[in-house]
């Protein structure tokens, strides 16, 4: 190896019989609540009844508050003309206050009901003229001022321990008295004022009141339960296109990987029909790339395991020990061969399944990278008599990438121009970088035939041989070289050796172009 570089030979690194173990994706332990099955429609079912439970007994209170408020306004209505009536039947003659209900008045103010309605007339002194004693009398409040303006005003009592309404009021037996407002003190004596009171149990409201809310709740007891079979109804039909998606995905054949038709779905489920596809796409191109490799292994390998077969009957037949030793020969050049094989085909599915896989990049010293990838095959260029040498960049070229993989590449690249050229040529390994932010090159150039420009886009084919060439190889090597350059976002270029100067043997050039230099890129943002 030349210095271009120098160093100990040992044999190339052959690609493992077998591409290391991937343990399958395992997510994360979830929280013991996510291990439990949530059902959609009981969910649903949840969100819709849960307020519509919770509402009822609100409306329900809101109902009752309300027939009360409706149950009060006409009895208060009736109470207020009975005082209207009554405070007609007080007179003041010569200063002495009278008044009293004639029995027939007496007996239609009480016509409902004899011991539910009372009735209260007082002289201004506290007097009683007529009706219940026991009544209670006003307490001085707002309600109290209202009703000394002669308005009927209303208020909430007791008698004997039974809640009563009260309609009160306050008849002028002064008429000719005008008080005086909003002048200043002191104020004008206050007019003499009769009390009027007319008050009435509370249990005929309570009755309509509830008459009322009896019309209103029971039917909902009838309409709730309709309610709650039309939610499970239409919940049921609403979910029913997702039983009919998991019938026709049952249905399928067991290698059907076509698309599920989106438009044959409701519109809220699109967006998983199209995840689905997508991981049905996905699986399709795993399952292709596995009966790809199957059938190209079985394909390539018949050619040498023939021949080797037919190498050990040969072997088995000859009596002379050199025809012995000559089969045997190349019995090991077979075996060689499908070895190889072995190896470059699994390195094609192992490149190919990186991206399923999911490929860890990581920062890559290209340089250092190249140059023991160089190390590994200065020995096979001793046993070929060509120069093998590594022309270093001035200054670390870093890249993103997975070692491994680069080092396969590589490694073909440097495989492929020892295989086509001639005893005495050279190869040369070359990485540079021609400045901050500009991207990384590395070139692989040789001595040998070169390739033909119609022939440039066709080498990186599987199994794709260039006619006339005696040379052996499987025709993967290009092939694994492309994969695994697209994976790392690179560039493959063909061209003529520029250092060549020899027209039958103008060599070829392969010029990989990475993504800028981590640190260069981070800089630049």
């Amino acid at each position: 190896m030349s210095e271009r570089d120098a160093g100990p030979a040992p044999q190339p690194a052959a690609w493992p019989a077998e591409p290391p173990h991937i343990p399958p994706y395992v997510p994360p332990n979830p929280e013991p609540d996510e291990n439990i099955r949530h059902s959609l429609f009981g969910e649903i079912l949840d969100w819709m009844l849960a307020p519509l439970l919770l509402l009822w007994p609100m409306s329900i209170a809101i109902t009752y508050l309300v027939a009360k408020s409706i149950a009060n306004q006409p009895f208060d209505d009736a109470l207020e003309d009975r005082v209207t009536v009554l405070s007609q039947q007080i007179r003041s003659v010569a200063g002495k206050t009278s008044g009293q209900l004639h029995p027939s008045g007496r007996d239609i103010l009480r016509a409902d009901d004899v011991d539910s309605v009372y009735y209260l007339l007082a002289a201004p002194d506290g007097e009683l003229l007529d009706g219940d004693r026991d009544l209670p009398r006003p307490r001085p409040n707002g309600a109290d001022d209202h009703a000394r303006s002669g308005a009927v005003a209303f208020r909430n009592d007791s008698i004997h321990g039974t809640p009563i309404r009260v309609a009160f009021t306050y008849v002028n037996l002064d008429p000719l008295h005008e008080r005086a407002a909003g002048l200043p003190a002191p104020a004008p004596p206050d007019p003499p004022l009769a009390l009027v009171q007319v008050a009435e149990t509370l249990d005929k409201r309570a009755h309509l009141a509830n008459e009322i809310i009896k019309g209103v709740i029971l039917p909902q007891f009838i309409i709730l339960p309709v309610i709650l079979a039309l939610v499970w109804f239409a919940l049921s039909r609403g979910l029913t296109p997702l039983a009919e998606l998991q019938q026709r995905i049952r249905a399928r054949p067991q290698d059907d990987l076509s698309p599920i038709d989106p438009r044959q779905v409701p519109e809220e489920i699109s967006p998983l029909v199209g995840s689905f596809n997508d991981m049905l796409e996905r699986l399709g191109e795993t399952v292709e790339m596995q009966k790809r490799f199957i059938a190209d292994a079985a394909h390539q390998m018949k050619t040498p395991l023939a021949g080797m077969r037919m190498q050990s009957e040969l072997a088995l037949r000859q009596v002379d020990p050199a025809e012995i030793h000559r089969s045997l020969e190349q019995l090991a050049k077979s075996s060689e061969s499908a070895t190889r094989l072995v190896n470059q085909l699994l390195a094609l599915a192992r490149a190919e399944n990186q991206p399923q896989a999911g490929l860890a990049f990581a920062e890559v010293d290209l340089a250092v990278l190249a140059r023991e990838t160089v190390q590994d095959w200065v020995q096979a260029s001793f046993a070929g008599q060509i120069d093998l040498g590594f022309e270093p960049p001035e200054q670390p070229v870093a890249i993103a990438g997975q070692p491994l993989m680069l080092r396969e590449m590589l490694s073909n690249l440097i495989d492929n121009a020892l295989r086509y050229t001639p005893a005495g040529g050279s190869v040369t390994v070359r990485v540079r970088c021609d400045g901050p932010g500009e991207p990384a090159l590395l070139e692989v150039e040789d001595t040998g035939p070169g390739i033909a420009p119609s022939e440039r886009a066709r080498v990186f084919e599987r199994f794709y041989r260039i006619l006339g060439s005696n040379t052996q190889g499987s025709g993967l090597g290009l092939a694994i070289v492309r994969e695994i350059a697209q994976q790392h976002g690179a560039e493959i270029d063909v061209f003529n050796n520029p250092r060549s100067h020899s027209q039958r043997f103008p060599g070829t050039l392969f010029r990989l172009t990475f993504p800028p230099p981590v640190h260069d890129a981070n800089a630049a943002s």
